[in-house]
């Protein structure tokens, strides 16, 4: 199995997480994200055509979608209930991964991103706020969960944690202080108390 990942991307992330807590052996493959290489024509051919990572190679698939790829590996190798297969749990986890493929994506994701490298989607820093008030539409819908609850989903940890945890967890380098979301606060206080959980990384630097 190879892992096809960037050193400052949340997404590729949430698979070391997985890979980790699943004691799955594979092969890392970094890829410059500063350099773009995940934008060359080779890149783009042969592994993913969005030119994103991360990318997982495993038993003639490519994968990738961070979503997607943890959809398959906790198929593939969950031994702890990572993705119920109940109609009903499975629902409750799939609604949070898919939530950090949206408003996570579009507010915490982009709004990082914006202010790491000063650039903003649309090429103005005005999209600031929009991203902002996107994030907090996620931080809400997690704080609301997390306020009476210990985890996203079913009452034990699942692949929707680790979907939505890299950039929560990145929030205030979005702009988005967590003082206001103790529930959120303590949830990631919890996911990093679980053993073997991957670190953040380390984004590279330039000089």
């Amino acid at each position: 199995m190879k892992l096809y990942t960037g050193a400052e991307s949340g997404n590729s992330w949430k698979l070391r997480i997985l890979l980790d807590q699943l004691d799955v052996a594979y092969e890392t493959v970094p890829v410059d994200l500063l350099a773009w290489e995940h934008k060359t024509k080779e890149f783009v051919a042969a592994l993913n055509p969005r030119g994103q990572v991360p990318v997982l190679e495993d038993d003639g698939y490519n994968i990738w979608d961070s979503g997607a790829c943890l959809v398959y590996l906790a198929r593939k190798y969950d031994r702890r209930d990572w993705l119920p297969a109940e109609p009903g749990p499975m629902a409750e986890v799939l609604q949070w991964v898919f939530m950090a493929e949206t408003e996570i994506q579009f507010g915490l994701q982009y709004g990082r991103r914006g202010f790491m490298r000063d650039r903003w989607v649309i090429g103005s820093q005005e999209n600031q706020s929009q991203y902002q008030a996107i994030g907090r539409v996620a931080l809400d819908a997690m704080e609301q969960r997390l306020s009476a609850h210990e985890w996203l989903a079913t009452e034990r940890i699942t692949i929707a944690d680790i979907a939505c945890y890299p950039y929560v967890f990145h929030a205030p380098e979005a702009g988005l202080p967590l003082e206001p979301y103790p529930g959120i606060r303590a949830w990631l206080a919890r996911c990093r108390a679980v053993p073997n959980w991957s670190p953040a990384p380390r984004p590279p630097t330039r000089h």
